[in-house]
């Protein structure tokens, strides 16, 4: 049955991307969805990306985003949680976002229920993949030492990098990579086929791929993958009994990208 509150799904806003254009009017946007949903809200589940960036020194951390960081807070201190899984952008949060804004972080995927049903959930960058040199970059990534190395540098320089990445990253090629490429070439499809041998779930959630899907890979499972918040502008919603996917209409700021 339906539920008075509702859950919510976000992904791949991509924050700051020196990429994209109009990044203070796409901050109001998910700003002003954030507000929108308090009401009705029972969980928010933030699946990765959200940042285009994101480093924390241990006494510096990035400037800007203080209006979602705010909103974020203000939500979380209602009582309301909120999920942050780490994409492969904002891979390094550590302890400044959970202990300033009260976010739950997730560094790997999550398996809960919700309203009676069972959900796997990730930022989806690696799932099912089988390519070498992102295994290897992402564990890199992940990497200790590699982190602490980074820390070292001067943050205007590792930022400046961090920028000089994003202006040459596929955002800033055309802003969306490929489509929908089949059900039997798509990464995330297939993990998901192989995690439902091992249990069930009926819905799999997933960002990264910056396509809208609600997928069926079987008879009592999905898979949902979440779009992003610079072309297609969706959002998932969860009532307990249907899983939608919802589009933010803002047609001055999706034609201002094309």
């Amino acid at each position: 049955m339906d539920h008075p509150k509702k859950i919510y799904f976000a992904s791949d806003v991509h924050l700051g991307a020196a990429a994209l254009k109009h990044s203070r009017e796409r901050e109001m946007l998910f700003v002003s969805w954030l507000h929108r949903i308090k009401k009705d809200a029972a969980i928010i589940f933030l699946l990765g990306d959200i940042f285009d960036f994101w480093f924390e020194y241990r006494k510096v951390a990035p400037q800007g985003f203080v209006r979602v960081l705010g909103a974020i807070a203000e939500i979380c201190d209602s009582g309301i949680p909120v999920h942050f899984f780490t994409g492969n952008h904002d891979v390094w949060v550590f302890d400044y976002l959970p202990r300033e804004t009260g976010m739950i972080v997730h560094h790997e995927p999550f398996e809960t229920e919700l309203f009676g049903k069972r959900f796997f959930l990730a930022h989806g960058d690696d799932l099912g993949k089988t390519d070498f040199k992102y295994q290897i970059l992402t564990r890199f990534f992940h990497n200790k030492l590699a982190q602490w190395a980074f820390a070292k540098i001067h943050p205007d320089l590792s930022f400046r990098l961090a920028f000089y990445w994003s202006k040459n990253s596929r955002l800033a090629k055309g802003v969306q990579g490929p489509g929908f490429l089949g059900e039997h070439r798509e990464h995330q499809i297939i993990f998901a086929r192989k995690k439902l041998k091992e249990k069930h779930f009926d819905y799999f959630v997933v960002g990264h791929r910056h396509i809208a899907l609600d997928f069926q890979l079987a008879e009592q499972s999905r898979i949902i993958i979440l779009g992003d918040w610079f072309k297609i502008c969706t959002y998932g919603v969860f009532d307990g009994h249907t899983f939608k996917l919802e589009n933010i209409v803002n047609e001055t700021l999706m034609n201002s990208n094309k």
